[in-house]
């Protein structure tokens, strides 16, 4: 049984490759743009399913749930699962079938939103959330690897940043549309509503993501791109390359700088919505919407740093790299310094928060190191990287929900809440993000 279940999701074997140079581009362009498609879209509907704890908060507080605490607990449970997932789904991606490895998960982690909003006990939220985040931690790895096996290194920046933008459709859907059913048909549809688009969604996935070229008698991708700027094959095992990607120093650095990055990330789209309702007066819908729609400059951000470190760059990431990370701290700063009743400012920070959170998670959570690495341990980049992102994301869940909870001031029987101590904390990690970026100023692709 065991073997059997290993033997689907493995990628299959190489086949004789395709002599005819015509109907190897025809197959090549046409899996090409259907695994990019299905990425993007794909993984987006991924974040609905991740995100859907952050909208329903406020009503399960009123409701009488979950407290702040205890939902600090299990948003940490998710991240802290998701990290070790990460990791461990990172080496396997770089020996899985994609299509099969990637919709299968999507398909879990519906089935356990579904069941999430079907029970009201904290124990079963805490199994649930966690299941949750192991299926959840097999989108991206999976993701950057496919990525790699269909887009060469010229190409790959700018797929890589239009790719990474879909979390951002995924969090607009969530902000915006996930706001909306819990306004109108209570928390419960903020998990079941998700959970039903994503069952469909992995359906289309199983069908239109791809195993490696070579699985199709099409040759590797630097070879039939002529594109060897990115150094060509080490002709190590999977295995040895994967090894060198646990050892590479500037893989830690990232890893810590993704981390720090991560902090400010998940504080704001975490607790984000909960903030401008209990700080800033607005409604459920009100701040769902701001969010929302301040996603879409996140996945500008995200598209447009692949672009413009390819273009005027020349695929070099440093510099886009640091004036991303200097917006971010500048829209958070502005987003907590801003008094009540500024809709504008607070749109505008949150968009520049948005925008530059786009970008890093382009260049710090993976495309730089998957720049200097050997692209078959692609997935083992990924895994590392997202192991430290995601402890950090998850520490900060439960410190964010233990400082908010301290602030709880019961008046007139209602309880208000105070962010003075997240707000630090999201501003000081996005500070050390920066600085732990830095050693890798002059890294350059694998050779």
């Amino acid at each position: 049984m065991i073997d059997r279940v290993i033997s689907f999701f493995r990628s299959g074997p190489d086949v004789a490759v395709i002599e005819d140079e015509s109907t190897v581009r025809r197959i090549y362009e046409r899996k090409r743009w259907s695994v990019l498609i299905s990425l993007i879209i794909g993984y987006g509907f991924f974040y609905t399913c991740r995100l859907s704890l952050s909208v329903a908060k406020k009503p399960m507080l009123d409701d009488g749930i979950l407290s702040a605490q205890q939902m600090g607990i299990i948003g940490g449970m998710l991240f802290y699962v998701y990290a070790v997932g990460k990791f461990t789904n990172g080496f396997l991606a770089d020996r899985a079938n994609i299509g099969r490895f990637m919709s299968t998960a999507l398909l879990c982690s519906a089935i356990a939103n579904i069941l999430f909003g079907s029970t009201t006990l904290f124990y079963g939220f805490l199994v649930l959330w966690a299941l949750n985040g192991w299926f959840q931690s097999i989108g991206s790895a999976p993701s950057v690897v496919s990525l790699c096996q269909w887009f060469s290194h010229q190409e790959r920046g700018s797929r890589y940043g239009i790719w990474a933008g879909a979390h951002n459709i995924g969090e607009g859907l969530t902000f915006i549309g996930t706001s909306v059913l819990v306004a109108h048909f209570g928390w419960r549809w903020g998990f079941w509503g998700p959970g039903m688009a994503c069952v469909v969604m992995a359906l289309i996935m199983f069908r239109t993501l791809a195993d490696r070229p070579r699985t199709y008698g099409l040759p590797h991708v630097a070879d039939y791109k002529k594109d060897y700027s990115g150094g060509k094959p080490s002709g190590a095992s999977i295995g040895k390359d994967q090894l060198r990607v646990l050892k590479n120093p500037i893989v830690l650095c990232l890893g810590l700088s993704s981390a720090m990055m991560y902090v400010a990330r998940y504080g704001v789209h975490s607790w984000g919505i909960l903030y401008l309702q209990e700080t800033k007066s607005y409604t459920l819908e009100q701040a769902g919407s701001l969010i929302g729609f301040n996603t879409i400059l996140g996945l500008a951000g995200a598209a447009f740093s692949g672009f413009f470190s390819d273009i005027f760059f020349k695929s070099r990431r440093n510099v886009p790299c640091l004036i991303y990370g200097l917006m971010l701290i500048g829209g958070l700063f502005m987003l907590h310094q801003t008094p009540p009743g500024n809709f504008w400012l607070d749109a505008l920070s949150i968009g520049i928060f948005e925008f530059a959170i786009g970008g890093l998670i382009v260049f710090l959570a993976g495309l730089i190191a998957v720049d200097v690495m050997p692209k078959q341990a692609a997935g083992a980049v990924k895994g590392v990287i997202g192991l430290f992102s995601y402890i950090a994301a998850a520490t900060q869940e439960w410190i964010s929900g233990m400082l908010i909870e301290d602030t709880k001031m019961v008046i007139d029987g209602v309880a208000h809440y105070s962010f003075d101590g997240a707000f630090k904390l999201w501003m000081g990690a996005s500070v050390l993000s920066l600085l732990f970026a830095l050693p890798a100023w002059n890294v350059k692709p694998h050779e």
